[in-house]
């Protein structure tokens, strides 16, 4: 569209609250009647069948219940001790005239509605005409059709609901003026009827079942006149939402019979509304010229195909149903179009001429608004073609609205996976009805945060938003494991290259094929197959990183690509059953058979260059900063980003390190020999060739790991290079300078190139707010999207779980000399003090190339001390759990799972820099693992007493020491310090 257009499409929509939608409802009705017209009711006419079965279909809990009585008295008894929201009473009853009781009744309860239910006939007909029925609300023509009540308790529920619903939220209504009981009683179960399965069409916009049935509250209100002021009032109040009015001709005006309100009506709403659909029926055929004359539909009440006219009606000039575009001059079908993507998909190919002729007259927002498309109608209402320099331009204005509206009503829902609809506009789906497991769970959560705090997550030139997810159910896998006789060799003690190979033969469920088939015609980009375990993530023992994420390139076939999802698929089912998560398992004292595993599937960020993808940024926050350098506060939280794919980060490699609060400051960069040293030197990357994956106890088998001047080829470095220029010793920032490429982020946390600390801090901050703790979120940034517009990833988000327990003890005044060890920087809270057991590293003769030696040792020692049930005090130089051997003893979690207090020391040569990889310290809080770090010249570690004891085991570089009495170790989370004392 040219910039000097009135109008710009919407980027976004605002919800329609459908779930406060027909709030006020009829929940009680007292039935007075025979025992005769009450068998008819409730045996015949299954009215309790058919009124429950419409309310489940509205997802409505409780149907309207219904008491019968067949006296006066019992009814006059009933009203005292229940709640009655509606009373419908037969002409014959007993005890007292229905007339006088129907007066009696409402001279002491006004507010409730009273109906009469009368066969029709001549005499009813003069009966009613001599009474008093002032107390009576609505009189019904009872021809023994149940569906009479259906339309009763309707248009009952949509006048209490019209004044709300109508003039707040946009539900249209249909207008119908009829003073004849024997005629509107025909008419009402028909319109209910056709506006009901309407509804049934237009639920299908729905993104999952709960989502169809709140939509059906949208459907149209039916309200009903009986004279000529009624209708008046209702069209005056309601006429920006009216879509139709159906009208008798012959009823009163003003207090008298007038033979033509009908058409004084029509008139009075065309000379308004040229536009406004209007029908009129009367028994007089001659009123149909006068229709035809000011342009109205006309039924002839005695015709024989009356409700199917009636029907017709409905259908074509209220909307209902398909939109057909006409040509105008020959009134012939050009295109048809039966949902909303469908009129995305079919907008610029239909003539303008047809266009122009239907926006003229509305007829394309009339139609949304049928189908309960409430915010994308009022935009197409408002449009005027004379806006537009072309009705191209129209088009394209239109089908960006429609886009907006769909990617709008996407966010923050966990869409049902229907394999004839998904595109790529869902953002969230689902496949299977178990449980989508703790990793889906808090990329679900962190969907709807998105969504629902958009103003508040709102910056110029950045898109946050989840990337395109599917979750299968937790159903499937349980399904899979059963049909496939699995859980023997799953459970057995053989070796995970073996349980791998047995799994990767057996079967997915058989609508696999279907699902997946349908997912990568949608996905561009590589996709992660991703653990989304029942156990993981949760609150106090999140399974992270203990379970396989694999990627698959997406770049051959769609055979070769199926075939490979389903393998990685079925690699991730099996890593619940590898050696260390079932050692794990055992750490954390849960059962293996109450594991359930969900499976992630989901695009992944970046762009691809030559045979390689990666994102710019992956990165780790945390609300929380264990390890703050002042003037950063432990509240400001912590970042970690690094280039490439997020397993540089989450497995301990090289990061940089920065506070959201204050991003220009990164101990890592405050000399040139720290940044050298310190910053990343190789990144990850996923391998292209598509031959490259196969089926591995290794998650890794198709990633690359490179050096960053790859990354410089793909200009990935532009954001976040620095070079070194070893002439001068200084680091420039950017890459034009000659030198030495350098990971240093100076771009964006010096230059603000992409506002990345604001971004992860507003985000991190929502987060830990929302879940009411302190949060971790995983994230990755693409800053090499076409289109210019950079795009924040939130991929993951988890509590950081705290210890509440309190320590009286005030750590500070502690006499450092009666302690055997004292950390200056601690993580964790509280006293522990049933560990006898001591596992350290001797600092004699450290090797720091001989670490990937010591790792067999570490986990023989844990190995045996869990099988006793005890836990131990591990100290060691460097990063533990570091996946680069160079900065510290490589270990995984369940190597030493065992420790209920972990120290890293420093030596010569050998700094320490705590350990901030997301699955290692996840872990660590989770399971409440004190951490300690030595290095601060107040810190103390006295390892010669140590030496003195009598080891329980001794190699080369480790030593097992035990102690007669438990060693106290204290912790003051808030302070971050402890004090380990020497054993009594």
């Amino acid at each position: 569209m040219e910039s000097d257009n009135k109008v710009q499409p919407l980027g976004f929509f605002a919800e329609t609250a459908f779930s406060n939608l027909m709030q006020n409802r009829i929940q009680t009705v007292l039935l007075i009647c025979s025992s005769y017209d009450a068998f008819l009711l409730e045996e015949d006419g299954r009215i309790e069948e058919q009124i429950f079965n419409e309310y489940v279909s509205l997802n409505l809990r409780y149907p309207p219940k219904f008491i019968r009585v067949s006296s006066s008295e019992e009814a006059l008894k009933h009203l005292e001790t229940h709640s009655i929201d509606l009373i419908i009473s037969m002409l014959s009853i007993g005890g007292m005239d229905p007339f006088i009781l129907t007066q009696t009744i409402k001279s002491q309860y006004e507010d409730i509605p009273i109906v009469v239910l009368t066969p029709f006939s001549r005499e009813v007909t003069l009966t009613l005409s001599r009474e008093d029925t002032s107390a009576i609300d609505y009189i019904f023509c009872w021809l023994g059709n149940a569906d009479i009540l259906l339309a009763i308790i309707k248009l009952i529920e949509d006048e209490m609901n019209a004044d709300h619903d109508v003039n707040q939220i946009g539900v249209q209504c249909i207008i119908l003026v009829e003073d004849s009981v024997r005629f509107y009683s025909s008419y009402l179960p028909t319109i209910y009827k056709i506006v009901f399965n309407q509804s049934k069409k237009f639920m299908t916009e729905g993104l999952n079942e709960h989502q169809k049935m709140l939509r059906m509250r949208g459907r149209p209100k039916i309200l009903m006149a009986r004279d000529y002021e009624e209708a008046v009032n209702l069209y005056e109040k309601y006429k920006s939402n009216v879509l139709g009015i159906i009208s008798d001709v012959s009823f009163n005006k003003e207090g008298v019979k007038f033979e033509k309100a009908g058409v004084a009506l029509a008139k009075m709403v065309k000379r308004e509304n040229p536009f406004m659909p209007f029908l009129l029926q009367s028994s007089d055929k001659e009123i149909g010229l006068i229709a035809r004359e000011i342009k109205v539909g006309f039924l002839h009440k005695y015709a024989k195909n009356l409700l199917h006219e009636l029907k017709h009606f409905l259908k074509v000039y209220l909307a209902f149903g398909d939109f057909v575009f006409v040509d105008p001059v020959s009134l012939k079908e050009v295109a048809r179009v039966s949902n909303l993507k469908s009129l995305q998909e079919k907008l610029s190919t239909i003539p303008d001429d047809s266009l122009r002729y239907h926006f003229e007259r509305d007829h394309v927002s009339k139609w949304l608004n049928a189908r309960a498309l409430f915010p994308v109608a009022e935009v197409v209402k408002s449009l005027k073609v004379e806006d537009f320099d072309s009705l191209e331009l129209t088009k394209r204005f239109l089908i960006e609205t429609i886009s907006n509206y769909r990617i709008s009503k996407n966010k923050g829902v966990i869409a049902k996976f229907y394999p004839d609809k998904y595109d790529s506009y869902v953002r969230f789906a689902r496949i299977g009805n178990g449980s989508i497991g703790g990793k889906a769970r808090g990329l679900a959560f962190l969907n709807n945060m998105i969504k629902k705090h958009s103003e508040e997550l709102y910056f110029d030139n950045v898109d946050i938003s989840i990337p395109r997810t599917v979750v299968i159910g937790t159903d499937v896998f349980e399904l899979f494991m059963e049909y496939n006789n699995l859980y023997e060799i799953a459970l057995s003690d053989l070796p995970d290259d073996v349980i791998l190979k047995r799994f990767v033969e057996a079967k997915l469920p058989s609508m696999s094929k279907l699902y997946l088939e349908k997912f990568i015609t949608v996905i561009k980009n590589p996709i992660a197959i991703r653990s989304s375990s029942v156990l993981e993530d949760s609150h106090y023992q999140p399974f992270a990183g203990i379970y396989s994420t694999y990627m698959v390139s997406n770049t051959d076939s769609e055979e070769v690509v199926m075939k490979q999802i389903g393998d990685a698929i079925k690699c991730v089912y099996a890593s619940v059953y590898f050696k260390a998560s079932k050692a794990y398992m055992e750490a954390t004292m849960n059962i293996i058979d109450e594991e359930k595993m969900g499976i992630v599937l989901q695009e992944v960020v970046g762009q691809t260059h030559g045979n390689r993808f990666y994102p710019t940024i992956s990165g780790v926050a945390r609300s929380v900063n264990f390890y703050p350098i002042p003037p950063e506060q432990s509240s400001d939280g912590i970042v970690n980003v690094a280039l490439g794919l997020g397993k540089q980060i989450v497995e301990g490699g090289v990061s940089l390190r920065f506070s959201p609060k204050f991003p220009q400051k990164s101990l890592q960069l405050s000399t040139p020999e720290f940044t050298i040293r310190e910053t990343q030197k190789k990144f990850f990357a996923l391998d292209m060739d598509n031959t490259s994956f196969v089926p591995s106890t290794d998650d890794a088998v198709n990633l690359l790991h490179l050096d960053i001047k790859k990354a410089k080829e793909d200009g990935a470095l532009r954001w976040l290079g620095s070079v070194y220029d070893y002439q001068n010793n200084i680091i420039r920032d950017g890459l034009h300078a000659k030198g030495i490429p350098l990971v240093t982020f100076s771009n964006i946390l010096k230059h603000d190139a992409f506002p990345l600390a604001e971004v992860v801090e507003r985000v991190m901050k929502l987060g830990q707010k929302k879940m009411n703790q302190p949060v971790e979120i995983e994230f990755a940034v693409d800053l090499q999207a076409k289109g210019g517009r950079h795009t924040f990833y939130p991929l993951q988000i988890r509590p950081i779980v705290d210890d509440d327990e309190s320590i009286k003890e005030d750590l500070e005044l502690c006499d450092v000399n009666n302690e055997l060890l004292f950390s200056s920087s601690a993580l964790g809270n509280g006293v522990i003090s049933d560990v006898c057991d001591i596992v350290y590293v001797k600092s004699v003769k450290f090797d720091a190339s001989r670490t990937i030696d010591m790792v067999p040792t570490v986990e023989k020692i844990n190995r045996v001390l869990r099988d006793e049930n005890k836990n131990y005090l591990l100290i060691g130089p460097g990063r533990w759990g570091s996946q680069d051997p160079w900065l510290g003893i490589p270990v995984k979690w369940p190597q030493i799972s065992a420790a209920r207090v972990i120290v890293e020391t420093s030596l010569d040569g050998f700094a320490v820099d705590p350990s901030q990889g997301t699955h290692f310290f996840q872990n660590l809080t989770s399971l409440r693992v004190g951490y300690l770090t030595l290095g601060k010249d107040e810190d103390k570690f006295d390892e010669s007493y140590l030496n003195e004891l009598p080891a329980v085991f001794e190699d080369e570089f480790i030593r097992h020491v035990q102690v007669l009495n438990p060693i106290s170790m204290r912790i003051d989370g808030k302070k971050g310090i402890a004090a380990i004392s020497y054993p009594k």
